[in-house]
């Protein structure tokens, strides 16, 4: 892949996007994600283990990326992780999707949000509305530019990361480049 077009185009923003860990850790793990794929449900238990393994010093953040011709329900699931990021439960609900991926209809969804806890008239009239749609919309173009053309498709530092992200492999090329940039910060 053409390193230009292998990189991150919209940069993470901490006022933006739905990020665990600090904006000090020593990498950055971004995925672009579609709550229905099902190699986005196999990278979920992975992208956790990662979280624990690397504690402070990685710092995740996602990215809608609903493939709608493939998966009927991504869109309205990405919606409904946003309504509840509105209610500050976005993680809750984007754990809870991945949890219960084979059921993401509107029934499903609403119930997911009532167990959650959240406001149901709030999160009923957002997704009624697609208030959310411009947001989910936005993740997804900034992933188009950024030459995402699948799920999940996941960025280390602003760079696209085409290698297998089973755990071994995945957790080899996050520690080298955590190792390499503490040598860097000591010597």
């Amino acid at each position: 892949m053409n390193p230009e077009t292998s990189k991150l185009r919209l940069d993470i923003d901490s006022n933006r996007d739905h990020i665990q860990g600090s904006d000090t850790a020593v990498v950055t793990l971004l995925e672009y994600g579609d709550y229905e794929c099902p190699y986005c449900g196999q990278a979920y238990p992975i992208i956790k283990q990662i979280q624990n393994s690397f504690g402070e010093d990685l710092r995740f953040a996602f990215r809608n990326f609903p493939i709608t011709q493939s998966h009927p329900h991504a869109q309205n699931a990405a919606e409904a992780a946003e309504s509840a990021g509105s209610q500050n439960k976005f993680w809750e609900m984007h754990d809870y999707l991945y949890e219960h991926q084979q059921a993401l209809d509107d029934i499903h969804l609403e119930k997911y949000a009532r167990e959650l806890r959240l406001d149901l008239n709030k999160f009923n009239q957002d997704m009624s509305e697609h208030i959310y749609l411009p947001r989910v919309k936005e993740d997804f173009l900034s992933g188009v530019r950024s030459g995402v053309n699948g799920t999940p498709c996941f960025y280390i530092d602003g760079i696209r990361y085409d290698d297998s992200w089973d755990i071994e492999t995945f957790t080899e090329r996050l520690r080298n480049i955590v190792n390499s940039k503490r040598s860097d910060t000591i010597g």
